[in-house]
């Protein structure tokens, strides 16, 4: 038996964010007066945020901003937000911004409603959101994440560890995807949230527990579109179009493994990000081609699959053949958009691998959907051959 759960209501076309009011107030079919946007100061500067407040106020909805968002954000971060919304007694929030915006509104969204007793530390963990919550549109200004459209918020609870929030309750009622949003992507922050959303895809078709038809459908549309639109997103000045596709590529992907989970390459990222400070997109573009190699001998079909289906070798080709065409196909692309593929090359000391195997092996959750049992001593493996 299969399972799928999405977003009520998804939104795709440049300036959407301009009509944020609307789309919220038909998806949720209630009166929406006060609006907590959460979003970082960078939009904020940009003026990418503008075209929503203006829309906003346009439909007499007062608008309270908390854009203090920073990447990784720390409990108390996200403690700060749902003390905003509270004391101003919103009754919706919208993320406009990255995974970290995004994750925070969906903590606000819940904490805010105002029968809400839980504590954030009771959230942490699978299925412990006893709901309801706040209506919640989620905007991504990078197609990477994929968090407009998971059940999944993580939070950093301390100098080096992280927690994940894991919930139905999480599900956005409107997500909606404005390639204006993009407009200013810096290249190497779209190269390195593109990687993010190719991983979701391809450990959402290779998931153990959770592998189902419908995550495979969005899994291999999510890489059609990222593979042909990745490249050419990752420069200058890329098309409104291309920008567009990355950010439905990106939806799909996190629509994929929403519902078949992330594994190995996301629990050995992690500690990168915890102890390294290294941006999640980056942490898992470091690991992804030696967890796929470990991995080959017990994914050669599906990683078969995925070579033909992006035409990387002929249909008749063999299957160890056609399955390390697609590890070498994610090794140059990586190699393509600029990104040093080495742990030394980011800072990471030899003599701290140790540390970041006995951390990956705290990732419990993810570790059991690796096709491959993964051991401390393979995880440490992993991290001397990344590094």
């Amino acid at each position: 038996m299969h399972g799928f759960r999405t977003v009520a209501h998804t939104v795709i076309g440049s300036g959407a964010s301009a009509d944020i009011a609307s789309h919220l107030t038909a998806s949720v079919r209630a009166e929406v007066r006060r609006v907590l946007l959460v979003s970082d100061a960078h939009l904020l500067s940009l003026g990418l945020l503008r075209p929503a407040l203006d829309g906003l106020a346009a439909a007499g909805i007062d608008v309270i901003s908390f854009t203090d968002v920073v990447p990784d954000p720390p409990e108390q971060l996200a403690l700060d937000c749902v003390a905003l919304a509270r004391r101003e007694k919103v009754d919706a929030v919208v993320a406009i911004g990255g995974g970290s915006s995004m994750d925070l509104a969906k903590v606000a969204a819940v904490m805010a409603y105002p029968d809400c007793t839980q504590s954030i530390t009771a959230l942490y963990g699978v299925d412990q959101v006893d709901g309801p919550r706040l209506p919640l549109l989620l905007a991504p200004s990078t197609a990477g994440t994929g968090s407009e459209v998971t059940p999944i918020a993580i939070i950093t609870t301390g100098e080096t560890t992280k927690a994940g929030i894991v919930s139905p309750w999480l599900y956005a009622d409107v997500a909606l995807l404005d390639p204006a949003l993009t407009t200013s992507l810096p290249p190497q922050v779209a190269a390195v949230t593109a990687i993010d959303a190719m991983v979701h895809a391809i450990e959402a078709y290779t998931s153990k527990i959770k592998k189902n038809p419908l995550s495979d459908q969005h899994a291999l549309s999510a890489l059609t579109l990222l593979s042909t639109n990745i490249l050419p997103a990752c420069k200058p000045g890329p098309p409104e179009q291309v920008r567009e596709n990355m950010l439905l590529g990106a939806m799909l992907a996190g629509q994929a493994f929403a519902n078949a989970p992330v594994a190995a390459i996301h629990a050995l990222a992690y500690p990168l990000g915890g102890h390294c400070h290294l941006s999640h997109g980056l942490s898992n573009a470091l690991m992804m081609v030696p967890v796929m190699r470990f991995n080959l001998p017990y994914c050669a079909p599906l990683y078969a699959e995925l070579a033909r289906h992006l035409a990387l070798v002929p249909v008749a080709a063999d299957e160890i053949s056609a399955a390390q065409a697609l590890i070498d196909y994610i090794e140059s692309t990586i190699a393509s958009l600029g990104i040093e593929p080495s742990l030394r090359a980011h800072g990471i000391e030899k003599t701290f691998l140790p540390t970041l195997a006995g951390d990956a092996m705290l990732q419990t959750r993810l570790l059991v959907n690796n096709p491959r049992e993964v051991s401390e001593q393979d995880a440490l493996a992993l991290y001397h051959e990344a590094w």
